[in-house]
């Protein structure tokens, strides 16, 4: 068994998705134990630019047409021939639909362990150790790497994205994909959804609110805090489920992903899915009543109130310092 670690790159529609920049950040810091290198994996198809600001020892590229977008077989077919051949200490994949999809049958047809939701990686008393967050983020498990090749499925939070870049062109070695004909799936097409009344994933300031809302009649209220800061209201996805926002205002992984300048969590406690879409915020604060609520662990301030007993107060205060 060698002491790299692998990085499997996620890319969609020819842009290298966030998750692989803080995948190969946490790379570096398992590497720096191992002594070996970090190694990304790229499957694709005239996709070598893709690899230009991947922080990374070196980059092993497959080449395919069956690779150019992700299908679960192909990416499986490649992963299991690459891995079975290369004997890595870890292998890091992203929690996410492509790194889940991919994870469990590579974890089963090789045999190998496989740690999901992981936020953290350390090392400790000359053993490597995970963080896997469990019970929507409610329970932090934690434990020693087993010997011989680990799976991980990441999180996004645990580690910076600009990390995971760097502006040197890192080493490419092609590698030969195995035969890939007769795939059960194929991609036909992407098909976009509509277009909503905004685009949230454009806005620097962004209201969110979760379950704590309690009911749809107070939206009303968020919505005089929105005003008061020229935001806009977003949600994450059980208020989108009930109906009371449209799918367009959903932030996380089935959502859309934000960057705003100041992201303001009301009453959503941070469930993994969640996190996903807002870890390129600028400034994210929680409010939030449960003290143990994953959200604290990602924002810079957090107020543990709940929301009703401060929006008022919060509007009152922002309409007169903008009266002043």
């Amino acid at each position: 068994m060698k002491h790299d670690i692998f990085v499997v790159i996620e890319h969609l529609q020819g842009q290298v998705l966030e998750i692989s920049y803080v995948m190969l950040a946490a790379a570096h810091k398992l590497a720096e134990k191992t002594g070996g290198e970090v190694i990304a994996i790229l499957l694709g198809h005239d996709g070598r630019a893709l690899a230009d600001d991947l922080a990374t020892d070196r980059v092993i590229y497959l080449d395919h047409p069956a690779l150019a977008e992700f299908t679960p077989d192909a990416y499986l077919a490649a992963l299991v021939a690459l891995v079975t051949a290369e004997r890595p200490r870890a292998v890091l994949l992203g929690h996410t639909s492509i790194g889940m999809d991919v994870a469990s049958g590579l974890s089963a047809r090789l045999a190998l362990p496989l740690v999901s939701q992981c936020k953290s990686v350390a090392s400790s008393n000359g053993s490597l150790q995970f963080t896997s967050q469990i019970c929507g983020g409610k329970i932090m498990a934690e434990g020693d790497f087993p010997e011989g090749t680990l799976l991980l499925t990441m999180l996004p939070g645990g580690f910076k994205p600009e990390d995971g870049r760097s502006s040197e062109r890192p080493e490419l070695m092609m590698a030969d994909p195995p035969p890939l004909e007769d795939l059960r799936v194929s991609l036909l097409q992407y098909i976009e959804p509509e277009a909503g009344d905004v685009d949230i994933s454009e806005e620097p300031i962004l209201i969110a609110v979760g379950r704590g809302m309690q009911n749809e009649d107070n939206l009303e209220l968020v919505q005089e805090l929105a005003d008061a800061l020229d935001g806009e209201i977003c949600a994450s996805r059980p208020i989108v489920d009930l109906g009371w926002l449209p799918t367009s205002r959903m932030v996380g992984k089935s959502g859309r992903s934000v960057k705003p300048k100041l992201y303001l969590a009301l009453g959503i406690s941070g469930a993994p899915e969640h996190i996903e879409g807002i870890t390129d915020s600028d400034l994210l604060i929680a409010v939030n009543s449960d003290p143990a609520a994953p959200i604290f662990d990602i924002a810079q301030f957090g107020a543990e109130i709940d929301m009703f007993d401060l929006v008022e107060s919060l509007v009152e205060q922002i309409e007169e310092a903008k009266g002043g």
